[in-house]
């Protein structure tokens, strides 16, 4: 094959896909329900601090063993880790890429005239930047423990009261699980517009889908500093 001919290819599928606007709002949708995903699980797991330590350290060190014997230790974290990792990054590209074309296709005679973004859009932008220092924080809080003043490897219990002790830790925590439920919030909704799932039958179900999922989030993220903070959990 010729220089001419191999310059003279189309490119492919995937990437004419995410060189669009549709396909990068697709991308933002599918990544943003596969982190949804993990978010209730994830959720569901930290519950498990209301039922003493014994339960929560118990279920920390199953997760090492998911897919034993044929995964070895930890492997099952480490693909999850990474799978989470990719959705994150394909998430916040897109975002930015589409926030950046938003900004673009603006006419500059308008400039002094440009409608505000709407508080849901603000909220959007607003919130991932929150989120993603937030993920950095609790990565070296609550699993590097680089940050958390009495770290004990293997002992999540003691790791998250020990975090929550701290009034700073639980502002942070309390902040950006605000955030996550406002994400969610709108993010579901805009995910279903963008694959197509709503339609007017649906619209209800979908917004109150989305409210619940968030409500959800929050308050079951939240309980957990709150129990710290109020001697429920010590």
């Amino acid at each position: 094959m010729t220089t001419a001919s191999r310059t003279a290819r189309h490119p492919s599928t995937l990437a004419t896909l995410w060189r669009s606007t549709v396909g990068k709002k697709a991308v933002m949708a599918v990544s943003g329900l596969a982190m949804l995903l993990y978010l209730v699980a994830h959720m569901l797991g930290n519950l498990k601090v209301f039922f003493g330590p014994d339960d929560i350290n118990g279920y920390a060190a199953w997760l090492r063993t998911i897919g034993r014997p044929f995964l070895g230790h930890e492997w099952f974290l480490w693909i999850a880790r990474v799978g989470l990792l990719a959705a994150v990054g394909l998430h916040g590209v897109a975002a930015f890429q589409l926030s950046r074309r938003d900004l673009a296709a603006r006419p500059s005679k308008y400039a002094h005239q440009r409608r505000r973004a709407s508080y849901a859009t603000r909220t959007m932008r607003w919130g991932g930047v929150i989120l993603a220092l937030f993920i950095v924080w609790h990565i070296l809080d609550l699993t590097t423990l680089t940050v958390n003043p009495a770290a004990e490897h293997g002992r999540p219990y003691q790791n998250i009261v020990a975090s929550f002790g701290n009034w700073y830790s639980c502002v942070i925590y309390i902040v950006a699980m605000l955030a996550v439920g406002l994400h969610v919030r709108h993010g579901f909704w805009s995910a279903a517009q963008t694959l197509g799932a709503n339609s007017a039958r649906r619209d209800r179900v979908l917004k109150l889908t989305a409210n619940g999922l968030a409500l959800l989030l929050t308050a079951g993220f939240l309980s957990v500093p709150v129990a710290v903070m109020t001697g429920v959990v010590k």
